[in-house]
């Protein structure tokens, strides 16, 4: 069937029972004669092109006759009708630019845009074409035309408006049309229910107003003008517990936490009362631990700290809550809780890929009105809904609007009408609700979890509402927004809303309300007296966990020769009808040939074998990152695919006795929302081995925000345990400045107390030894990331290869000494530190040289962070004589490692040892632009390492 559309936008589509079959007999009127029918509907049935084949004609033809059959209309009827499907069609589409659903006159503009006088139609008209051509999900009480243009209008126009025209499936957008259009998303409530949403109303509001006046001046960031928040969120964690949902994830910003983290999550009034008194006690925390508060031992402000809450019934838990930890940097939360929510749906304990059951755990994000268009993270986090390795079967998106950013207005902060437009991209329905209309927003929150269990699919809920105070409780709003303002002082609140709508129906009396408020304010006082005196509150230094300070044990990562030879063997081996490319056969079969015959390993066959050992340990592995399944480099190709069907095949699926999953995923084109995902799932999956590997190193700038507020310092702000790996291509090579630097030196900055292993490796063993190291902590109170510069050229550079027997009987060392080197102890006058690719660079020179070498001594420090103090003393001990400690890198001095070691080595040397720099000097950018000049400066560096003075 052809969806050309007319100019007044009508498709064969559009007529339905004997108005279609008279229409189609006109349509061969047309076909055989045009100029037999009338010009309008010559011209209609240019625009429509050809009808439904005759099978489907006769099935339409065959329903029942209307009374107000249109058999007997001309031409000019049927014109009427194609006007009336348009409007009928507009009042869908446009219906909410007329709907109520700003709580402050003059928030928002509304365009009476629907009069039927505007498409050429009278209530006559419209009285004269059957109800159902235009709304066959019609009520009852609809028996017209006319009564179904006015159902539509109400339907669309209410405090309750809907956007979802472009979603592009016909089965979503019926369904939808068909909820709106019947009225089933308005469930009936009972008397209880409405007195317990008046109940959650009284609580939300009088929480806000009693921190307001008992902690006079601080911040909190209240909810108040959106209070109905609360009570969504509620409506839709009653509803995913009662499908049977195991895992809620709740993900947002500061505005109106403090409340969700009382009331969704069940924090008590008195935990937040002494944080806001400076005297946070964690005894204080419920003994049968129902609620877990996040405390790291530096701590966070009590707006960005999440929990835990669990749902129980009879001692049974059926659901746990979490709202996620999150800095100011509002968005980026986003996809964390995608990886949480991913993680908790799936069965890690199979191989091949992870099993995935998306019933078993819910993510509801809540977004600022400015944010959600406005930051970038967003867009990036809404692409991976429907990615293979990302998706989580529908996130209910919530916008928190408010109307306003910090200061600024709507009018300055987007380029949208509505703050909600940036989804329409990506096919999600959006609803606009009024924050003051308390029903409406409960059937808002139906239709979303309703949507999100059938189809799958994200969800998005424009919660209208506004900001009664300023930014913050300090802030004066009159400054800014001073008409605005006046109108928001004067509004009531939706609390005394709701009270008077009840007492109007009669649901409660004024002094039931009255006893209700004066209940939940008991509420409040007796909580506020459990808080401690802030004057015997001891403050206590910062310290940090033993089993943090003392750093990763010694840790057993050999593994026996037969299980490598085992595990190198099934790389190689896939179905004899599957069709591996030719010459990617022959470098596979040739690099496991390789270990059995000359017992080496280079780097990609470390990786592999290190991923298979883990496996068989039963660690699950996740590893995404843009080109992850093959390597940027072609290095890995875990993921083989048949050069004559496109089918694929991982050989690590088929390991024998595995029953830990192995996925890896080629990420979207987005550094920030997978990094945040991982990190994310590995938190919620602290027994998963999860990577995230960069395209190039540097690559990783666009999600620094992750580095900086949660990889590196999550677990001293909150106690969020994290063992997530980074693999950061890294090494100069000529290929200019975007293509060389992984930025080392920002994550030694942010290296402190422990938080994570920072490491420049040189061997294929030191690689499969970390790797192992890494699995094995996961689960150890000593786990903490690892950032590890991988290499790019050095891949198949032969200086990097390792023999199988350092595999199955070595361990990770934190510094590699140069072999054939510092034997004389009392000739070494000179040390020489570096790591990664110039430690193989000065290695290659070293060994073409024919000058006398007994002078020098060369340290490849594998492990730059934790410093490891101990192991470089220890050498530099051996050397009576030494005279010079040499830093070389081969990033300009302001970069690399040198401004984070060059303390650690002058506290490191021996008396009398002088501690200098060798390297690039100091530059805006990472890298020269050519290669000539970097290939001649390169050369300058390394001869000028080991070249005596």
């Amino acid at each position: 069937m052809s969806q050309t559309k007319s100019k007044l936008n009508v498709t064969w589509e559009d007529f339905h029972g004997p108005n279609l079959g008279y229409v189609m007999d006109l349509y061969d009127q047309f076909s055989e004669n045009p100029e037999s029918v009338d010009a309008d509907l010559q011209e209609l049935f240019q625009q429509l092109g050809h009808p439904p084949d005759k099978g489907t004609a006769v099935s339409v033809q065959a329903a029942p006759v209307s009374k107000q059959s249109i058999a007997d209309f001309g031409p000019e009827k049927i014109v009427k009708i194609a006007s009336a499907v348009k409007l009928a069609e507009d009042i869908r589409t446009y219906g909410h630019l007329n709907a109520s659903i700003f709580p402050i006159e003059g928030m928002g503009d509304r365009q009476d845009l629907l009069s039927i006088e505007a498409y050429g139609l009278s209530e006559e008209d419209l009285k004269e074409i059957p109800y159902s051509v235009l709304c066959e999900d019609a009520p009852s009480s609809v028996k017209n035309g006319y009564d179904a243009i006015l159902h539509l209008k109400e339907s669309y126009k209410k405090s309750l408006s809907f956007e979802f025209d472009h979603v592009h499936r016909f089965e979503e957008k019926n369904w939808l049309k068909r909820m709106v259009e019947t009225g089933d998303l308005f469930k009936p409530h009972s008397k209880e229910k409405r007195k317990a949403l008046l109940k959650r109303l009284f609580e939300v509001d009088g929480f806000e107003k009693y921190l307001h006046k008992t902690f006079v001046g601080q911040k909190r960031f209240s909810i108040e003008g959106l209070d109905m928040l609360v009570p969504v969120l509620d409506e839709m964690v009653q509803s995913a517990v009662e499908n049977g949902t195991k895992t809620i994830n709740i993900g947002m910003a500061h505005r109106g936490r403090l409340n969700v983290l009382a009331h969704v999550l069940g924090k008590p009034y008195e935990i937040i009362f002494s944080e806001f008194q400076h005297a946070p006690n964690k005894d204080l925390v419920p003994s049968e631990g129902s609620t877990g508060i996040n405390y790291g031992w530096s701590g966070d402000v009590k707006y960005h700290l999440g929990a835990d809450r669990q749902i129980k019934e009879e001692n049974m838990v059926r659901a746990r809550i979490t709202l996620a930890n999150n800095p100011s940097h509002l968005e980026y939360i986003d996809p964390i809780v995608e990886g949480y929510t991913r993680a908790a749906q799936e069965n890690r304990k199979v191989s091949g890929f992870p099993e995935i059951d998306t019933s078993k755990s819910l993510a509801i994000l809540i977004h600022g009105d400015a944010a959600f268009p406005g930051e970038g993270i967003v867009a990036e986090t809404l692409n991976l809904s429907q990615l293979k390795g990302y998706q989580t079967g529908g996130t209910i998106h919530i916008i928190a609007n408010n109307m306003i950013g910090f200061t600024t207005e709507s009018s300055d902060s987007r380029s949208t009408r509505y703050a909600s437009d940036l989804a329409k991209g990506y096919e999600i329905p959006i609803i606009h609700v009024n924050a003051d209309d308390p029903e409406a927003c409960l059937a808002a929150a139906y239709l979303a979890s309703e949507y999100r269990r059938l189809f799958k699919k994200d969800f998005l809920i424009d919660l209208i509402g506004y900001r009664r105070f300023g930014h913050n409780e300090m802030d004066e709003p009159m400054t800014t927004q001073p008409q605005l303002y006046s109108k928001i002082k004067a509004h009531d609140t939706v609390k005394a809303l709701y009270a008077k709508s009840l007492t109007e129906d009669q649901v409660l009396s004024e002094e039931e309300v009255s006893a209700l408020e004066e209940e939940v304010q008991n509420k409040f006082e007796t909580a506020y007296k459990k808080v401690p005196d802030k004057k015997v509150t001891q403050v206590h230094e910062i310290q940090l966990p033993e089993t943090i300070s003392h750093g990763i044990p010694q840790i057993e990562t050999a593994v026996d020769i037969s299980d490598i030879r085992s595990i190198n063997r099934a790389l190689v081996e896939w179905p004899e009808d599957f069709k591996v490319f030719g010459k990617l056969q022959r470098i596979l079969e040739r690099r496991a040939s390789v270990l059995e015959e000359d017992h080496k390993v280079e780097w990609g066959l470390a990786e592999a074998l290190a991923f298979g050992s883990i496996l068989l340990d039963g660690t699950p592995i996740r590893l995404s990152g843009q080109d992850s399944e093959r390597g940027t480099f072609a290095q890995r190709n875990l993921v083989l695919h048949d050069s004559e069907t496109g089918s694929v095949y991982s050989p690590l699926h088929q390991l024998n006795q595995t029953k830990a999953s192995f996925a890896v995923h080629n990420s979207p084109l987005s550094e920030g929302s997978v990094i945040g995902f991982e990190y994310g799932y590995n938190v919620f999956s602290p027994e998963t081995l999860v990577l995230w590997e960069a395209q190039y190193g540097d690559f990783a700038n666009a999600a620094q925000v992750f580095f900086d507020q949660f990889i590196s310092a999550g677990r001293a702000k909150w106690g969020q345990k994290s063992g997530l790996v980074m693999l950061l291509p890294h090494g100069y090579e000529g290929q200019g400045p975007e293509h060389s630097s992984g930025r080392l030196e920002r994550y030694l900055q942010l290296a402190a107390e422990n938080n994570w292993t920072v490491a420049n490796l040189t061997s294929a063993a030191q690689y499969f030894h970390i790797l192992r190291r890494q699995a094995k902590i996961l689960q150890m109170e000593e786990v903490r990331p690892l950032v590890i510069m991988t290499p790019k050229s050095l891949l198949r550079n032969p200086n990097t290869v390792s023999d199988v027997q350092e595999l199955s009987s070595g361990s990770f060392k934190k510094v590699l000494e140069q072999s054939g080197m510092g034997g004389e102890h009392k000739a070494v006058t000179r040390v020489v530190l570096c790591s990664g690719k110039l430690a193989i660079d000065i290695s290659d020179k070293v060994r073409q040289s024919e000058e006398n070498t007994d002078w020098l001594h060369v340290l490849r420090v594998e492990e730059l962070y934790p410093y490891p103090q101990k192991e470089v003393e220890s050498i530099l001990s051996r050397y009576e004589n030494l005279k010079e400690i040499i830093w070389v890198q081969e990033e300009p001095q302001n970069m690399g490692a040198w401004t984070y070691i060059e303390p650690k080595l002058r506290e490191s040397a021996p008396s009398g040892a002088d501690v200098s720099y060798i390297g690039r000097t100091r530059r805006s950018s990472t890298a020269e632009g050519d290669p000539t000049v970097h290939k001649k400066d390169q050369e300058r560096i390394i001869t000028q390492a080991i070249t005596r003075n």
